[in-house]
């Protein structure tokens, strides 16, 4: 009874021919042979995947001191302009400040002498009025250096300020009061007290003027009066 059973449990058995040994060992081959390629192209991709990642991290820190130092060249850049517009601006204070000194470094020496002007011109008027040789022949040496000084004025650049009979002007005449006048239209300079100068563009001293004015109906009575008084005593 049991030989039975095992021959039925078992069944057919059969024995395999060497054609299909050797089929199935070259099948174990080829798998095997494939997962050898595989395994071997993964070992392969494994180094170029680490070159490729060194190469980003290199290429990424190239670049970033390539920005720091575009930056820096930038830098140095506006700083090299702005050192240039300052030595720029000094040049140019510079050659301003030697044109102003050559143009008005006299000035001082200038205001000195225009008051000494003014006392030769003064002497020059009251000596006009005493008539003797004496007085003329030191009027004559007053009025030689009277003119030599203003010959030297002009050579410097200073010269008087045009002013009677002018219209007043504020920027360059000094108004000490104001007379009626008849012959000459309002505003107008009757009288020069102080003369004025200029040396090149700048104020030396402004001219000290007496200004005239409309005259009023009892000026202008007086004035008729006045005339009228003089053709009877002629």
């Amino acid at each position: 009874m049991d030989d039975e059973n095992d021959s039925q449990t078992d069944g057919p058995k059969i024995e395999a021919s060497a054609e299909m040994e050797e089929a199935l060992r070259e099948a174990t081959e080829s798998v095997e042979s494939r997962d050898r390629d595989a395994a071997a192209a993964d070992d392969a991709a494994s180094p170029d995947k680490l070159t490729i990642e060194l190469l980003s991290a290199e290429l990424q820190e190239l670049k970033s001191l390539h920005e720091e130092e575009l930056k820096a060249a930038e830098a140095q850049t506006d700083k090299f302009l702005r050192l240039q517009a300052e030595f720029e601006n000094f040049r140019n204070r510079s050659l301003k400040e030697k044109q102003e000194s050559f143009k008005f470094g006299h000035q001082n020496l200038v205001k000195d002498l225009v008051s000494a002007v003014d006392n030769l011109e003064r002497a020059l008027e009251h000596g006009a009025q005493d008539v003797s040789n004496e007085v003329r022949g030191i009027l004559a040496g007053v009025e030689l250096v009277h003119r030599e000084i203003l010959a030297a004025f002009a050579k410097h650049g200073v010269r008087e300020i045009e002013a009677e009979g002018q219209i007043f002007d504020p920027s360059v005449h000094e108004a000490m009061g104001q007379l009626p006048s008849g012959d000459l239209p309002a505003n107008s300079i009757l009288q020069v007290l102080q003369k004025g100068y200029v040396i090149h563009d700048r104020m030396l001293r402004p001219a000290r003027v007496m200004v005239a004015r409309e005259a009023d109906a009892s000026e202008a009575g007086a004035g008729a009066v006045d005339e009228s008084a003089d053709d009877e005593s002629a």
